[in-house]
């Protein structure tokens, strides 16, 4: 329950992010929505009587590498949405298990076994017939949440080898604090370079500077910091109370939220290859997951 209810958290952020994409830069929603998730989340553990030692947990060597892994990751994800469906964007991005598989072979040396490695090639089959490389119908942003997928799986790795013992309120301080650094990082390198002409009128989501905020912006900033702690909770929650392979099955099912988000909010229908692409990569995460 609390992993599907995740997902379409998850799934409801997104729809947000590529509906609010033209009003303001990745990087000031970014720096904003730290701005008002991390006090949310602050108060949040005080009520629960979690706030003892979080601070000294949430900025330890291991919670910030894994927070830059996974700020990594959303960057790559959400700079992703505005030029391509919600349904390819996540399931490019889903290619994550295939990554954790081959990080876990070669990485921490564990035994992949042949189901494992059937599973790696389905999933490279998946993308190739979900991103079509080569066709007039492929996209170069399509490459970045396959990118975001391999960051994913670092800190998957980093979370299972050396996050163990970390409580989830300070994995997602730490989250939401390098996310905020990042955005705040950014803009400031931005504001330095000054890019210019066509670059900034065909990519302001990415390259514009910072705009007003108007007070319905505010309300949807405070509703992206209340999904993000929320969201950094439930994830962690989820992956403590069962297996990983049973959390991460029904993880699968942003899949389905987002393709009816799609449909509903964008008039995008999903194409038989974006189907079959999506298929074949969910039966490989299935496949590497239950080995």
């Amino acid at each position: 329950m609390l992993i599907v209810m995740a997902a379409l958290t998850i799934s409801i952020q997104d729809v947000i992010f590529k509906l609010f994409s033209s009003n303001l830069t990745l990087w000031q929603i970014f720096a904003l929505r730290g701005l008002l998730a991390i006090p949310l989340l602050l108060t949040a553990s005080w009520m629960s009587g979690a706030h003892r030692g979080i601070l000294r947990a949430a900025f330890g060597k291991w919670p910030l590498l894994r927070a830059l892994f996974i700020t990594t990751t959303f960057l790559a994800f959400y700079a992703a949405i505005p030029f391509l469906s919600l349904s390819t964007v996540g399931a490019a991005n889903y290619i994550a298990p295939i990554f954790v598989t081959l990080l876990s072979a070669y990485v921490i040396k564990e035994a992949v076994g042949p189901l494992g490695w059937v599973g790696v090639l389905l999933g490279f089959v998946g993308v190739v017939v979900l991103l079509q490389p080569g066709t007039d119908a492929f996209s170069p942003w399509a490459l970045l949440p396959i990118i975001g997928a391999a960051f994913y799986a670092l800190a998957h790795i980093t979370t299972r080898t050396r996050c163990q013992g970390v409580p989830p309120a300070s994995l997602s301080l730490s989250q939401n604090t390098v996310m905020l650094l990042a955005g705040i990082g950014v803009s400031l390198l931005l504001l330095y370079l000054e890019p210019q002409g066509e670059m900034i009128l065909a990519y302001s989501y990415i390259f514009g500077h910072w705009s007003a905020v108007s007070p319905i912006d505010w309300v949807v900033l405070l509703l992206l910091a209340g999904f993000a702690a929320v969201i950094g909770m439930m994830l962690a929650g989820a992956y403590q109370a069962a297996p990983p392979s049973t959390v991460a099955t029904f993880e699968y099912s942003y899949l389905v939220f987002v393709a009816v988000w799609d449909i509903l909010f964008f008039g995008i229908i999903p194409t038989f290859s974006s189907i079959t692409g999506m298929v074949l990569v969910v039966a490989a995460g299935l496949l590497v997951l239950r080995r």
